[in-house]
């Protein structure tokens, strides 16, 4: 039986969340085939009573049981349809694994059906019944709305989806996860400079244009999308590669924050204690496109994850746009081979406003163009890096302004501002903190707001006399 765990999708699931392109060259429109989901008749077919019910599972109801359910390591859309088929309900099947001999009665209720529950599946379930309780007290604590396919509320272009994600936990507006018009900017966690440019100007572009944001929250070419619409004062959606109390990256929790506050969502199917694993990350990229009008892919490696949100996009027969990069630049590799490959499919992006124009947002393509323009000469088109720096104290600003056109080593820091490596290192723990500055491999990075401007074009040399570090550093 199909399933998902923890570190990812199993059995024939898996295989489509590595390889989804399979038939994409012949324009293969959308799954229309039926729900796998029981119909409301399906309640008044014969099935097994279920067995006496705990306390907790009583108290649930049908969203909660379904959140609970999703959280068993080992059950997947198919899984929990042939769970739900068999009992009538989510309660039902709580109920009936917290009983007497539960994991036995759950295994003839879908073998009845021509179906067959793993006995150590069938344990899970029993166990997670038992503690349903904390787990949904954790959901309410999170802040978390729980979405069910059966939910008025549930994105209407996730439904279109093969197998789309049964629930969705959410934090934030969830009105923004159904918005008149939605589009995916993503790409690399290893964006140069100029990617980063780019990615800022095509979200805070669309932000301006009144279309959603929706990206994956990563380092890089995501956080510099959705910073830039948050800058703007508009709506982006995240999509998490893990659960919410276990929020990767950790350096944009506050940019995540910020999300929610101006309006947005953070959106993930995976319960909240689920952490990141390379498995969990197809299936966001899935759900990325899966929530977007079309994608828009900035800056690409050979094997990056976003060429898995793009082959994803083709899959589901929705617009893909490509920004062509430099030959001899490795971030370019993936998106100029997807243009080679894909001609017709994969669209070129020239510039910003033939970017609005191709998706049917003309109204602001004045402005657009004028973004375009100063792109191409090197000049600002995001937010003010002095706007996001007033107020800060020198030091703070001294290490930001080194780290707006590049990453930087705590010896590069150092060198550059000539402060003290312990003043420098308290600095950036409060830059991370509050967002500003995301740390990798040992290098340090402008994050959240500070990727969406445009730095300087030549580096940036601070005066080592301005720079005088707070009392106490």
């Amino acid at each position: 039986m199909l399933g998902v765990g923890h570190d990812g999708a199993r059995g024939e699931w898996r295989a489509a969340a590595v390889e989804p392109v399979a038939g994409i060259a012949s324009g293969r429109e959308p799954n229309t085939s039926p729900s796998p989901w029981p119909s409301p008749s399906a309640a008044s077919r014969s099935r097994p009573a279920p067995a006496t019910p705990t306390a907790g599972a009583l108290s649930l109801d049908e969203v909660d049981a379904w959140a609970v359910l999703v959280a068993v390591d080992g059950i997947g859309p198919v899984t929990l349809a042939a769970l739900l088929g068999a009992l009538g309900s989510g309660r039902a099947v709580l109920s009936t694994a917290a009983g007497p001999a539960g994991p036995r009665r759950l295994a003839e209720a879908v073998a009845a059906r021509g179906g067959r529950l793993d006995a150590r599946l069938g344990r899970s379930i029993a166990d997670a019944a038992q503690q349903a309780p904390v787990l949904i007290a954790r959901v309410r604590a999170l802040g978390i709305e729980v979405l069910t396919i059966e939910s008025a509320d549930y994105p209407g272009r996730l439904r279109l989806l093969d197998l789309p994600p049964p629930v969705l936990f959410v934090r934030g507006d969830i009105a923004a996860v159904n918005p008149e018009r939605s589009v995916a900017v993503v790409g690399t966690r290893r964006a140069t400079e100029r990617g980063r440019r780019i990615a800022g100007a095509i979200g805070g572009a669309l932000s301006t244009a009144g279309a959603v944001v929706v990206s994956g929250l990563a380092i890089g070419i995501d956080g510099a999308a959705h910073a830039a619409a948050v800058a703007c004062g508009g709506r982006t959606v995240a999509v998490l590669g893990s659960g919410h109390q276990r929020l990767y990256p950790r350096a944009h929790a506050h940019l995540a924050d910020q999300i929610v506050a101006r309006g947005g969502a953070v959106v993930s199917e995976l319960a909240p204690d689920v952490g990141p694993v390379p498995g969990t990350f197809p299936r966001r990229n899935r759900v990325i496109s899966g929530l977007a009008d079309a994608t828009v892919i900035v800056e690409a490696r050979e094997r990056s994850g976003a060429l898995i949100t793009a082959s994803w996009t083709l899959e589901q027969g929705r617009e893909c746009f490509v920004v062509p990069g430099p030959i001899d630049v490795e971030q370019s590799v993936g998106c100029n081979r997807l243009l080679r490959l894909y001609p017709g499919l994969a669209r070129a992006v020239p510039g910003v406003a033939e970017l609005l124009e191709d998706l049917g947002l003309v109204g602001t393509a004045a402005h657009a163009r004028a973004d375009s323009r100063t792109l191409r000469e090197g000049r600002a088109v995001g937010p003010d890096p002095e706007a996001i720096l007033a107020g800060r104290g020198a030091a703070e600003a001294a290490v930001a302004r080194v780290l707006l056109p590049r990453a930087a080593t705590l010896d590069e820091l150092v060198d550059a501002t000539g402060l003290a490596p312990a003043t420098i290192l308290a600095v950036l723990t409060r830059l991370e903190g509050d967002g500003l500055v995301v740390a990798a491999l040992g290098r340090y990075g402008a994050g959240g707001a500070l990727a969406a401007t445009t730095p300087p074009r030549r580096p940036v040399r601070v005066a080592r006399a301005v720079v005088a570090p707070r009392s106490g550093e």
